[in-house]
C-alpha cells in the first residue's frame, strides 16, 4: 500500500510540475511579474522531478526498515559520526543560510555576517559542553536529557510547548523559502508552492521517518556543498582570486544605485562604502549583542538539532558528528558570504534579473530571498540554475523533515507516550500519535508559510533562534550542570523564557511592523531580536526557583544529580543502537 501510494504520489507531482511549466501564464498571480519567464527552464524541471523520485525512493526504502518507535526517531541508533555530521550540516545550512543570509548581504554587506558568525559560533559550545552528555542522557527527544531527574509530567508539558513554538518559527521560513522558489521557477502561485512543499514533507516523515530525514540531508548537504563550492569558484575566478576586487566592486554597484534613486554623489558614495561596515542592517548595540546571543546559544536549544545526538550509537561518534558538522557549516558560510557579494555585481547589474535602477530583484516582495539561486544563473546557465534550484528545493525538504519530526517526536513521546501514558505507550500507538501529528504540523507549516510570505527567510530564522535560546538553552544547561536545578525550577523559568521571548518577538518591529501592517514606530518593544532579555528572565526564573523550591521532591532531584552526572560523564547505563 505504501509502495503505491508512494509512486501515485510521485506521478502527480511530476506531472503537476510539468503542467506548471508549460502553462504557466495561465497560473502565475500577478504579483509574480518577470519571474513567469523561468518556467520553461525544462533542466530545472527535469532535475526537480529527478530529485523527489530520488527522495521518495529513500523514503520507500527507509520504510522497510522503520518497525519501532526508536527506528522512527532516530534510525535505530545506528548512524556513524561521519553520516550524521553531514546529515547536521544538511539540517542546519536551511533555506536562511542559503537563501536569507545570502540575500541580506546582498542588501546590507558587511552586517549580512552577523547571521554566518552567529550561526557558526554556537558549534564550539556545543561540542564541549553538551554533545557527549546528550548522546549519553538521551533516547528520543531533548526532554529525555534536561528532565533526567525532574518529574515527568510538568516537565515534559514544558518541553513540548518549548519544541513546538521553535519548530513552528523555524519552518516558517522554510516554507516561505520554498515558496518564493517554486514561484520563481514554475511560475505558480505561491500559496500553491507552499502547498506542494508540505505534501512533499508531510510524505517523507510519515513513511521514512529519520533514517529517510537522515540519509535526505546528507545527499542535500553534499549537492548544497558541491554547488555553493562551483559558485564561489566561479565569482572569485571573475574577480582574478581578489576580494579586494570583488568588493570595491560591490561598493562601485552600490554606489550607482544610490546615485540613481536621486542622491548627491559624495551621499551616495558614503551608502555605497558602507556595505563594508557594520550599522545598515542593525543600528544599535543592544540590538546587535541581543541578536547575536539568539544566533549563538539558539543552536544549543534548536530541538531537530538536539535530537540527531540520538541516531549515533555512542558518545564518541557524537563528538564526531560535531566536529565533521562544524566543518562543513563552516566552510559552507564562507562561501555564501562570497555569493551574497556576487549577488550585488552579478545579479543586481542584470537587468533581466533586477530592477537596476532600485537596485532590487524583480518579482514583488520576498524575491531578494532568491539572490544565490539567480547567482547560479549568471554563473553557470540554466543548467547549473536547474541544479542550484533543485538543491535549494533539497534543503528545504531535508530541514522542514527534520523539523517536522522533532515537532511530532514532542507530541507522540513527550506527551503522549511519557505524560498521557505513564511510559507504558506500545511503540505502535506511539507512532500513530507521530504521524497524526505529523499531519497537523504540515497544515499549520503551510498556513504560516502563507501568512508570512514577504519575510526575509533567515531573519525569521533568527526569531526561532531567540526563542530556542531563551527556553529551551537555560533548562537545558542548568539541568545538566547545576545540581540544584529542580523541576519547579527549570518548569516555571522554562515558561518564563519561551513566553517573554515569544511575547517581546511579537510587539518588536519585525512583526509588530513588518508583519502585522503596523505604522513605524509604534512597536511597544524596540529592538530586533528579544535574546538579550527573555534569556535573562529564562535563566533567572530557573534559578531563582529551584532556589526557592524546598520541597521533599527537590531535594530527591538534587540527591540524583550525582548519578546524572555519572551517566552524563561516562556513558554508563547510556542506552546503544540495541538498547533503544
Amino acid at each position: 500500500m505504501k509502495s503505491s501510494l508512494q509512486r501515485t504520489l510521485a506521478t502527480t507531482l511530476a506531472t503537476s510540475l510539468m503542467l506548471s511549466a508549460t502553462g504557466s501564464a495561465l497560473a502565475a498571480g500577478g504579483d509574480i511579474g518577470d519571474t513567469a519567464k523561468q518556467a520553461t527552464n525544462w533542466t530545472a524541471i527535469v532535475l526537480f522531478v529527478a530529485f523527489v523520485a530520488g527522495t521518495l525512493w529513500i523514503t520507500k526504502w527507509a520504510a522497510s526498515k522503520t518497525r519501532s518507535a526508536a527506528d522512527f526517531y532516530t534510525a535505530g541508533g545506528g548512524i556513524t559520526g561521519f553520516q550524521n555530521g553531514l546529515a547536521i550540516a544538511g539540517d542546519y545550512m536551511s533555506a536562511a543560510s542559503f537563501l536569507g543570509i545570502s540575500a541580506q548581504v546582498m542588501i546590507s554587506g558587511y552586517d549580512g555576517l552577523i547571521y554566518s558568525i552567529g550561526f557558526l559560533v554556537g558549534w564550539p559550545i556545543l561540542t564541549f559542553l553538551l554533545a557527549e552528555r546528550l548522546r549519553n542522557l538521551g533516547k528520543f527527544t531533548f526532554a529525555d536529557v534536561a528532565g533526567y531527574r525532574f518529574a515527568q509530567g510538568p516537565f515534559r508539558m514544558f518541553a513540548a510547548s518549548g519544541t513546538l513554538v521553535v519548530v513552528a518559527f523555524y519552518l516558517i521560513a522554510q516554507m516561505v523559502g520554498a515558496g518564493q522558489l517554486i514561484k520563481l521557477l514554475f511560475g505558480l502561485d505561491y500559496w500553491i508552492a507552499v502547498v506542494l512543499v508540505g505534501v512533499l514533507m508531510m510524505v517523507y516523515v510519515l513513511f521514512g521517518g529519520m533514517t529517510a530525514t537522515t540519509w535526505v540531508q546528507i545527499i542535500k548537504a553534499c549537492m548544497l556543498l558541491a554547488g555553493v563550492t562551483f559558485m564561489g569558484f566561479m565569482i572569485m575566478s571573475k574577480y582574478g582570486f581578489s576580494f579586494e576586487t570583488l568588493f570595491a566592486e560591490g561598493v562601485k554597484v552600490k554606489t550607482a544605485i544610490a546615485e540613481a534613486g536621486g542622491k548627491e554623489p559624495d551621499v551616495a558614495a558614503k551608502l555605497g562604502l558602507s556595505i563594508m561596515g557594520p550599522g545598515g542592517f542593525i543600528k544599535d548595540p543592544i540590538s546587535a549583542i541581543s541578536f547575536g546571543m539568539a544566533l549563538m546559544f539558539g543552536t544549543l536549544g534548536l530541538p531537530h538539532i538536539l535530537m540527531r545526538f540520538f541516531t549515533v550509537p555512542d558518545a564518541k561518534e557524537a563528538r564526531k558528528s560535531v566536529g565533521w558538522a562544524t566543518v562543513w557549516i563552516g566552510y559552507f558560510y564562507i562561501l555564501i558570504f562570497i555569493i551574497g557579494f556576487g549577488a550585488i555585481t552579478m545579479v543586481l547589474t542584470n537587468p533581466e534579473m533586477a530592477d537596476t535602477v532600485k537596485g532590487v530583484i524583480k518579482g514583488g516582495a520576498g524575491t531578494a530571498n532568491m539572490a544565490a539561486v539567480l547567482v547560479a544563473k549568471s554563473v553557470g546557465g540554466d543548467v547549473f540554475y536547474g541544479f542550484i534550484s533543485a538543491v535549494a528545493f533539497a534543503t528545504i525538504l531535508a530541514v522542514v523533515a527534520g523539523l517536522t519530526l522533532s515537532g511530532a517526536s514532542a507530541v507522540s513521546h513527550d506527551l503522549y507516550a511519557t505524560v498521557f501514558k505513564n511510559g507504558k505507550a506500545d511503540s505502535a500507538s506511539e507512532l500513530r500519535v507521530s504521524r497524526l501529528t505529523t499531519l497537523t504540523l504540515g497544515v499549520i507549516a503551510v498556513l504560516l508559510g502563507i501568512v508570512f510570505e514577504k519575510q526575509n527567510v533567515a531573519f525569521m530564522v533568527a526569531l526561532a533562534f531567540a526563542i530556542a535560546a531563551s527556553a529551551n538553552f537555560p533548562v537545558l544547561l542548568l539541568s545538566v550542570l547545576w545540581k540544584g536545578c529542580t523541576t519547579k525550577g527549570a518548569v516555571i523559568g522554562g515558561f518564563l523564557g519561551l513566553v517573554s521571548s515569544v511575547g517581546l518577538t511579537i510587539v518588536s518591529p519585525s512583526v509588530w511592523e513588518a508583519t502585522f501592517g503596523n505604522p513605524p514606530g509604534s512597536a511597544w518593544f524596540p529592538y530586533t531580536s528579544p535574546a538579550l532579555f527573555s534569556m535573562t528572565i529564562g535563566f533567572v526564573g530557573v534559578w531563582l526557583f529551584s532556589v526557592l523550591d524546598k520541597s521533599g521532591q527537590a531535594d530527591k532531584e538534587r540527591a540524583a544529580f550525582e548519578a546524572q552526572q555519572v551517566r552524563s560523564e561516562t556513558g554508563f547505563g547510556a542506552s546503544g543502537a540495541s538498547g533503544h
